[in-house]
């Protein structure tokens, strides 16, 4: 059986892979599995999200579903909405392709718990798919659609309620914030200015043709924003991806916030005076781990994925969790990566310490972070995988996800990435240049196995 589902959702480029026919497919799919019933359905901006969601609609109605169209809303928003239905929603389907370029889109799963899911399922839904097993409702139990515009507005009261508000206000930020026309782009500036900050949006008008920037929040696109920061002297920057389920930082400097140190520093006021776990992929610096465990916290490394780390966190009862690019999971909310509450803690955290993002960075561990990929085509990525672990044998290697190679002053990890036909490379080390060597040697270890 073909696999269906990556690491985080369907996704593809839109026209040969992700299409109408694919969407009502999978809907008629995810309609089955959940058995017909109430399915909430939401989409980030792209342009060819009403053409899927509608699709996506199509198949879930066909199979008993009633669908909640809650429109463009980011998709830790539609998650909150389900978990907090109290079991009224089966779950949901969002039109998302995340971080990827502005060619692709997909379909993510939502559980009942309002969290991505599991594996099993998701094996559930494609046996589903690949069969052709569809539940197909009798004329008078074909589902219906309507629309909730509540589900923002409840989202963002939450977020509210789990930050110290007053603060926040009485320290009158400046922030600039740039959602780069992803769905965004309908929360966190709105967020931010409730919370009594001076707000100076950037690409915060909701296009699928991401005229400002590409979607991913990477240095290289956030040149404006670090720009503006710099320019007008404000407290903070954020930018969000095109879903708004991660948030990466520029600091009063205007300058870049590695995704590990931010990570570190929400951990940290996650973990400090109580103590309890950090769930994180073993992709993450240990950074992490030195300021997880000075804070009297522990850290469990999982596989790449949120949904991954999610899962563990709620298996576990984990305090707190996330990933190194930008995406942060609070549990006393919700089970999944949510950029605008990550938003909103930094926020707190820079209120409580009285310093300035720039100051916390300093205080922390000095670790180098290097970061490349190299293109491999998907029909190569097992045997690549393969070369690589004989490659590496004979070093001290963590084969959790990918091959870590693991030496005394740093770290490489190789990975095939879970939504693009490339591989992943994350270097550490104490120095730069040790950093660029071992990203460099991460690098030639997928040459070569590519050649071989």
């Amino acid at each position: 059986m073909t696999r269906l589902f990556g690491t985080n959702g369907i996704r593809g480029v839109v026209g040969p892979d992700m299409n109408a026919e694919l969407a009502v497919k999978v809907g008629r799919s995810i309609g089955t599995f959940f058995g017909g019933g109430p399915v909430a359905l939401a989409r980030d901006t792209r342009l060819s999200g009403p053409m899927l969601a509608r699709a996506a609609a199509s198949g879930l109605m066909s199979a008993g579903c009633e669908v909640i169209d809650l429109g463009i809303v980011p998709t830790p928003c539609a998650e909150y909405h389900v978990a907090k239905a109290g079991g009224a929603l089966k779950g949901a389907v969002v039109v998302t392709a995340s971080h990827n370029p502005r060619e692709f889109n997909g379909l993510k799963a939502i559980d009942a718990r309002g969290m991505e899911m599991r594996r099993e399922d998701e094996e559930a839904i494609e046996s589903i798919f690949f069969e052709e097993r569809f539940r197909v409702a009798p004329w008078s139990e074909v589902g219906s659609i309507r629309s909730d515009d509540t589900a923002v507005s409840r989202y963002l009261e939450a977020i509210r309620g789990k930050v110290d508000v007053d603060s926040i206000r009485k320290a009158a930020f400046t922030v600039v914030v740039d959602p780069g026309n992803g769905a965004g782009c309908l929360s966190t500036p709105y967020l931010l200015r409730s919370l009594g900050c001076r707000v100076i949006s950037l690409n915060a008008q909701p296009d699928g043709a991401f005229p400002g920037r590409m979607p991913e929040p990477i240095p290289a696109h956030l040149g404006d924003l670090m720009r503006v920061v710099s320019e007008v002297h404000a407290n903070l920057g954020i930018a969000h991806d095109g879903d708004a389920d991660r948030a990466v930082f520029v600091d009063d400097k205007g300058s870049f916030v590695v995704g590990d140190k931010s990570l570190a520093l929400l951990a940290q006021a996650a973990i400090r005076g109580r103590g309890g776990t950090v769930v994180t992929p073993v992709s993450t610096s240990s950074l992490l781990e030195d300021v997880v465990r000075a804070a009297g916290g522990t850290v469990v490394r999982t596989r790449v994925g949120s949904p991954i780390v999610a899962g563990v966190m709620f298996e576990t009862g984990a305090t707190f969790g996330g990933e190194e690019n930008g995406g942060a999971i609070f549990p006393d909310h919700q089970f999944c990566r949510d950029g605008a509450m990550a938003a909103a803690k930094m926020l707190e955290i820079l209120a409580h310490a009285r310093k300035t993002l720039s100051a916390l960075e300093a205080e922390l561990p000095e670790y180098h972070i290097k970061k490349a990929n190299v293109p491999v085509p998907a029909d190569q990525r097992d045997a690549v995988l393969t070369s690589i672990v004989a490659l590496a044998r004979g070093r001290k290697v963590d084969t959790t996800d990918g091959v870590k190679i693991l030496e005394a002053d740093g770290a490489v990890l190789v990975r095939p990435s879970g939504t693009e036909p490339i591989f992943r490379v994350y270097a550490e080390g104490r120095t730069s240049a040790r950093a660029d060597a071992l990203a460099a040697e991460g690098v030639d270890l997928v040459k070569k196995a590519l050649r071989r």
